[in-house]
């Protein structure tokens, strides 16, 4: 696997984006995210979007994050909000949303974010199940869907105490 950062309007970031858009929609039925990004928000330094592409150059896995500090959303200082992971379903099981989501961290660190928040929902027990298993713990709810029931936000220190 390949992992590489892409702007967020790159076509492949695109067909992915609306690959999750549609699972987003199966699940919830609400028509998916409608959490507002432009490709602004993850351009280096204050965000970063990747791309895995497997052996044969097809994209297969995808992920960003972007800078948030404290606003009316309930975002504080110094937080890194991931977005958009995904991994196309014929590529599942293989560890690539594990990956991706280490690569996330590592590069919202080196950018000298403090913590890394998400959020996600009832209805996708396998990505809680990835965050738990990866040291997220539940956090005060943020961002668009902070209201909605569905919501579950985590968030995970990105810096070691001293």
């Amino acid at each position: 696997m390949n992992i590489r950062p892409v702007p967020f309007d790159h076509p492949d970031a695109v067909k992915l984006n609306d690959e999750v858009q549609a699972e987003y929609h199966v699940r919830y039925g609400d028509g998916g995210d409608a959490t507002v990004l432009a490709p602004s928000d993850f351009q280096p330094p204050r965000g970063v979007y990747l791309i895995a592409y497997d052996g044969r150059d097809r994209p297969v896995a995808t992920g960003g994050w972007r800078s948030q500090d404290h606003n009316d959303e309930g975002n504080e200082d110094g937080d890194a909000e991931l977005k958009r992971m995904y991994v196309v379903p014929e590529a599942r099981g293989r560890g690539l949303a594990r990956r991706m989501l280490a690569a996330l961290e590592e590069d919202a660190r080196a950018a000298g974010r403090v913590r890394m928040v998400l959020e996600t929902g009832t209805q996708q027990p396998e990505a809680v199940a990835l965050y738990t298993s990866s040291g997220y713990e539940p956090c005060t709810k943020f961002g668009y869907y902070r209201h909605h029931e569905a919501s579950l936000c985590y968030a995970k220190p990105l810096r070691q105490s001293r």
